[in-house]
């Protein structure tokens, strides 16, 4: 079954959970020990904050507990090369986020390719993704931005958290929509995107929303529209981005749960059902929901599919904005 991508992300709380009963004798056993959840990104971030999370709930489910260790680097490259050598046994686990796949994308060099060295297992969440501005730029709608960009190329700066990440492709495609030119300044991490964008060494940022949620309701950025098809709970009186001016600009920031490539088929199907189970606690949809992200539910098939249709769009807005792809 091929899930478009506004059907996959339209699959939050309420489906059905899988089933919790191994199928085949291979993961009767499974897990008899504690597993290794390994994040890509500093403490804090997207990817840590969601997969602790997840840990947290599907420990009391599996029966075992989680270790969480982070490996920052590289777009999460170096978490993701980690989990590649791992054995496939069901073990070591990689939260990936969509920047996982849009560096990939962005550096085709690195070692592993997000599409055949893992074997999906779920998606665990989405969080809203905003364009938020400095309030000294003197616009207050994505209609005054683009007409700004349009009189001054080039000359309006936007932060991102690397070359080839995620905010960096969604500034570009916006760039693309809208025939604007803006030039790119990479950062180490949203902290610091947003710390110069409140001192106004940069003018604009494409982020997820609960890094800037804090400086948005002091008044200290504005936030001009939220890049999904739907407004979001945290900031409700802010339009969409095609209520804004912009269609067919549904991009959110999407967390899942990857295993190496080989995992047996019975482990995948205990973690796919330890998720969505997990995932739709109250505990973790109260979580969620205070920092902005919905549960998400797919099974491993879809979810695979998904990822391979993100990596497809995500390649034509790289290569349309000159980067390697």
């Amino acid at each position: 079954m091929t899930l478009r991508r506004r059907q996959f992300l339209q699959l939050t709380a309420g489906a059905a959970a899988l089933p919790l009963v191994p199928r085949r004798a291979a993961a009767q056993s499974y897990p008899a020990r504690s597993m290794h959840l390994i994040i890509g990104f500093t403490p804090g971030a997207a990817s840590d904050v969601i997969g602790r999370i997840f840990a947290k709930n599907a420990e009391p489910v599996l029966g075992q507990q989680f270790v969480v260790e982070n490996k920052p680097g590289a777009g999460s490259s170096i978490a993701a090369q980690y989990v590649v050598r791992a054995a496939a046994d069901g073990y070591t686990l990689f939260i990936p986020a969509l920047s996982t796949l849009t560096y990939q994308i962005a550096n085709p060099d690195v070692s592993f390719d997000i599409r055949k060295d893992f074997a999906p297992v779920a998606p665990l969440a989405r969080g809203t993704f905003v364009l938020a501005v400095n309030p000294e730029l003197k616009v207050k709608s994505v209609a005054e931005l683009i007409a700004l960009a349009k009189a001054k190329p080039g000359q309006l700066l936007f932060g991102s958290v690397g070359n080839g990440s995620l905010p960096h492709l969604c500034a570009e495609m916006f760039a693309q929509r809208t025939g604007v030119k803006m030039t790119h300044v990479p950062y180490p991490g949203s902290p610091q995107v947003i710390q110069d964008l409140v001192a106004g060494r940069i003018n604009l940022t494409f982020n997820i929303a609960s890094s800037a949620l804090g400086q948005i309701e002091a008044k200290q950025l504005i936030a001009l529209a939220v890049c999904s098809n739907k407004r979001s709970p945290v900031l409700p009186d802010v339009p969409t981005m095609a209520e804004a001016g912009v269609p067919d600009f549904d991009t959110s920031l999407w967390l899942g749960l990857l295993a190496p490539a080989g995992t047996p088929k019975p482990i995948i199907d205990t973690l796919a059902a330890a998720a969505n189970k997990a995932m739709h606690a109250p505990a973790a949809v109260e979580l969620l929901a205070k920092e902005g992200y919905e549960p998400l539910d797919a099974t491993p098939d879809e979810f695979g599919a998904f990822i391979r249709s993100e990596f497809n769009r995500w390649s034509e807005v790289a290569r349309a904005a000159g980067l390697k792809s």
